[in-house]
């Protein structure tokens, strides 16, 4: 097993010192998800939630890795990024809503009944299925091409779902009367965008969150670290795949992430529905406490 984690370490840039984390806190993970997996029909759902930067992919990859190693998993990985509504698509929306919603990322800008579909396909799957799983090119803010998409034959032993807002609860309607920030204040003074956010939140997406069985989070220490992380993730993202329409500079993270803040500090504060293990972060990534609630 170390000889696998050492060389997963290697596949993903990771320095060796980070072979620690993965056997304190993401091997005893999989050991629990594979004891979950015992007393329930598969697939086993589980939602890993965090802000940007927190090591969410990261997490899947590793646990899928450890899940086939330890018990033979087959595993799918799908993301919430991945779902996002088509550049078009999100155009309409800005013309018919607001037009902080041609902007990828809140609630309202995925499409669910595409996630739906996909869980609906892998939970139905016999041995012989093949079931696409979606798959968003964020360099060009559209949706990838169908012909694009990995396959999974077969229906998994788990699927690892993971987003931003997965489990996120509403907020109370009083709480957004308030911008909490210039974006808010001077492209939505009337509320529209956020009421609409939120709304989505409190309907669609409450049950697409009721399909996770296992929900884990991974709490960043706060919303000026998952800036920071933030504009690491888009140098990263820049360096590999170049100057696209979908790539920013740090000032345009910096108005970017206000779209998300009010539902990250919302996170933050009063952690996704039904979470059974909570991670807590530094201001490094490092995971420096687990909870379970």
């Amino acid at each position: 097993m170390h000889q696998v984690i050492r060389a997963a370490l290697r596949a993903h840039g990771l320095p060796e010192q980070f072979q620690e984390t993965v056997i304190q806190y993401y091997l005893p993970l999989a050991e629990r998800l594979v004891a979950r997996s015992q007393w329930r029909t598969p697939p086993l759902v589980v939602g890993i939630t965090g802000a940007q930067g927190t090591g969410k992919s990261t997490l899947a990859d590793f646990l899928a890795l450890l899940l086939k190693e330890m018990a033979g998993f087959k595993v799918a990985v799908l993301s919430l990024d991945d779902l996002y509504l088509t550049r078009a698509q999100r155009q309409q929306l800005a013309a018919s809503v607001h037009p902080l919603l041609q902007t990828r990322g809140v609630p309202g800008t995925h499409d669910l009944a595409l996630g739906q579909a996909t869980l609906d396909a892998l939970n139905q799957a016999d041995d012989h299925s093949r079931t696409a799983l979606p798959r968003f090119n964020k360099a060009l803010d559209d949706r990838a091409p169908p012909a694009d998409w990995p396959t999974v034959l077969g229906r998994p032993d788990a699927i690892l779902l993971e987003g931003w807002c997965l489990g996120a609860p509403p907020e109370e309607d009083g709480a957004l009367t308030l911008p909490i920030n210039a974006l808010e204040a001077e492209e939505d003074s009337a509320g529209i965008w956020r009421r609409y956010v939120n709304d989505q939140l409190k309907g669609p997406y409450q049950a697409f969150f009721d399909r996770i069985h296992y929900q884990v989070f991974m709490q960043a220490p706060s919303m000026e670290a998952v800036l920071r992380w933030r504009q690491q993730q888009e140098h990263q993202l820049k360096a590999r795949a170049g100057d696209g329409p979908g790539i920013m500079g740090d000032a345009t993270i910096a108005r970017f992430i206000q779209h998300y803040e009010r539902l990250t500090r919302h996170l933050l504060a009063s952690h996704p529905r039904n979470t059974q293990l909570r991670l807590v972060l530094d201001e490094d990534h490092r995971i420096v406490e687990e909870h379970h609630d």
